[in-house]
């Protein structure tokens, strides 16, 4: 069998189990979770076959028109060089290890069946835009990603946190995937074809007219995608949906589609040294902010969805700075560890038997109890906090020393990117470590209320964490291959970067941990119901109990009434701030939200006040002329001919004084 056939299938099979999932799920129940782990792990096993066969050489191209339109042909093309191969991999892996943990995690749901039929969907669409040769292509799995990311992030669909969540997801990556649609018609417009070859071919010989518009407008669809500053604000909502999701298309897989679309298209990028500069900036701010955000939140799968943006905002930054190389590198590395973080919060949830203790301030003894999620996502704090030798740490370093080369000028790529880049990158770094260790010591080693114990955890669910944990402790070993399967670039640390990036990560965590100890000793002092300086929607205060118990209620503030959270501590007077995302929803509500709903407000108000009272009056004038016309219609002879008789005389009155006058 050809490199093309197995590449073909990797997609299809996902696609059909899918399809046959829906079919027979409710009438063959039995057939549910074969149809959901089968057919990926068919997918998973050609898709690492096609890498061996790949081997990080020549790129395997394959196109076939689809159908004649008469300027720009779109083609059903492959395009599979070293990155597609192992992204491919890295899709296959973990959409397997989600599917196989799904069997324990929703073994009571009702709904598993649409759910892991959704899933293989996802998967079968997330590897056609990996393979794909075609943008046209690409943008088909582009889009059915997101609207599978609307479904699956709604399974909850009974609760308004889901539908809210589901929603906003949608309408914010639409938000991103309206000009990135105008932007691949541009590309097309500009270099004649979709195909990915022929566009890097004309790019090459310098046939890109307006590269920077093309660039910016494909921007917005990758920050929407990618969750990337201004349109990230949809992820950290996204986690009320199951947590398997989450480690499937917010952790590894859809969120890295933005990335993996730069990377494929860099050179486009390059063209313009603006828009570099814009990714830089738009990776910067995302990187620390998201850092932040994540330090004062008290959901443990918060916490990771904001992780989840400022990892990749260094993927981004790495694009920005023009290395590839070390943006996918960590692409890959990030979705191991990333997806075992939350693979183990969903073992954590369901020790707890319900989704409303993922609050970190409310565990306690979680050590004894999930000794699996504790060791594995131990491994995976190390490898997100970038210390060696865990992943993290070889694939963050890749992305810092890129921007030091970048920086001190010695690549293409503008110095002021690599500037901003390693500053906000440094400053991450520190972040990421502390709240990391903050994360940590509270769910393990936490003060809160102990949970009921509900048991040993499904083998299905444990065993893919230790899958997982695997690639998360030795993946960072493959630097030395890696640059064979990508652009040949070194991939190696550099002693700057790596003592500057490990100095401040083992600064933030023991400085997080100093925090930490300091905080436990002064809350052993104070019972938890006493009064703790929680501010409320009125500016006064809030018993702490109270706000545990009714924490839905007070959203990310509820953080403040655990007396013994560092990241209060660490913040001061942002914390606040930066449990609320620091308030990015409530000014694209004064920006945007309102603006658009007094808008229309008004059409409406145009449409029925104005629009409808013409067309009201349109039918008025003839009804009331029908009803003085229907009054005269008696159907009484004698009153006809009394009224003939007296329009005749009327009639003759009339000309008689017509006549006189006229004498």
């Amino acid at each position: 069998m050809t490199t093309t056939t197995l590449a073909v299938l990797v997609p299809l099979l996902p696609f059909l189990g899918a399809v046959a999932g829906l079919l027979l799920g409710r009438r063959v129940p039995g057939l549910v979770r074969p149809l959901a782990v089968l057919p990926t792990l068919t997918a998973l096993l050609l898709a690492v076959l096609v890498a061996v066969r790949q081997g990080g050489g020549r790129a395997v191209d394959a196109a076939t028109e689809l159908t004649p339109t008469g300027s720009v042909p779109v083609e059903l093309a492959l395009h599979i060089d070293g990155f597609a191969a192992l992204v491919a991999v890295l899709v296959g892996v973990v959409a397997s290890c989600v599917q196989i943990y799904s069997t324990g995690y929703l073994r009571e749901d009702p709904r598993y069946a649409s759910y892991a039929a959704l899933v293989s969907l996802f998967t079968s669409a997330m590897l056609l835009v990996v393979y794909s040769g075609d943008l046209m292509v690409l943008l088909v799995g582009w889009e059915i990603m997101g609207i599978c990311s609307y479904f699956l992030v709604g399974h909850y669909w009974e609760t308004p946190e889901a539908r809210a969540a589901s929603l906003k997801a949608f309408l914010v990556t639409k938000l991103g995937d309206v000009p990135f649609l105008i932007g691949l018609f541009a590309l097309a417009a500009d270099t004649g074809s979709f195909r990915v070859t022929t566009i890097l071919a004309r790019v090459a010989d310098g046939g890109l007219d307006h590269p920077t518009p093309i660039a910016l407008l494909l921007l917005a669809g990758v920050a929407g995608k990618s969750a990337q500053f201004p349109l990230h604000t949809w992820l950290p909502d996204a986690m009320a949906g199951p947590t398997p999701v989450s480690a499937l298309i917010h952790a590894a897989t859809m969120v890295a589609a933005g990335v993996y679309f730069v990377a494929r298209l860099l050179p486009v990028f390059a063209t313009s040294g603006a828009a570099l500069v814009v990714l830089a900036v738009m990776a910067a701010v995302t990187m620390a902010g998201s850092a932040a955000a994540a330090l004062a939140q008290d959901d443990i799968k918060r916490v990771l969805a904001y992780s989840t943006i400022g990892q990749l905002g260094y993927m981004t930054g790495a694009l920005a700075v023009g290395d590839r190389g070390a943006a996918v590198f960590h692409l890959l590395s990030h979705g191991a560890f990333k997806a075992l973080l939350f693979l183990a919060a969903g073992v954590i949830i369901h020790a707890a038997g319900t989704n409303s203790l993922a609050a970190m301030s409310r565990m306690k003894g979680l050590r004894d109890r999930v000794p699996d999620a504790y060791w594995t996502m131990t491994v995976a704090l190390l490898a997100l906090a970038a210390i060696p030798p865990f992943s993290g740490f070889f694939s963050k370093e890749a992305v810092l020393g890129a921007a030091e080369h970048t920086a001190t000028g010695h690549t293409a790529a503008p110095t002021a990117a690599g500037w901003t880049v390693l500053v906000a990158g440094l400053l991450a770094a520190l972040l990421t470590a502390a709240y990391a260790t903050r994360l940590w010591l509270l769910t393990f080693h936490g003060r809160g209320t102990e949970a009921p114990d509900h048991g040993r955890q499904p083998v299905a669910m444990t065993a893919v964490l230790w899958v997982l944990a695997i690639p998360s402790l030795a993946f960072g070993l493959t630097v030395g291959v890696l640059p064979d399967w990508f652009d040949g670039g070194s991939l190696t640390p550099t002693l700057t970067t790596s003592v500057l990036g490990t100095g401040l990560a083992l600064v933030g965590a023991l400085v997080t941990y100093g925090a930490w100890r300091h905080t436990t000793t002064l809350a052993a002092r104070v019972p938890m119901g006493a009064v703790a300086a929680s501010p409320d929607g009125d500016g006064g205060v809030v018993e702490a109990e109270a706000i545990a118990t009714h924490r839905p209620a007070y959203g990310d503030v509820a953080s403040a009434a655990d007396p013994a959270d560092p990241g209060r501590l660490l913040l001061g007077p942002l914390h606040r701030h930066a449990a609320a995302g620091f308030r990015l929803d409530a000014v694209y509500t004064v920006l945007f939200v309102r603006p658009v709903q007094a808008a229309a407000r008004l059409v409406r108000f145009l449409d029925r006040e104005v629009v409808d009272t013409y067309v009201r009056g349109a039918g008025t004038a003839p009804r009331w002329l029908g009803a003085a016309v229907r009054r005269a219609q008696t159907g009484n002879v004698q009153t006809y001919l009394s009224a003939l008789l007296a329009g005749t005389v009327v009639l003759a009155v009339a000309a008689v004084l017509v006549a006189t006058a006229g004498a």
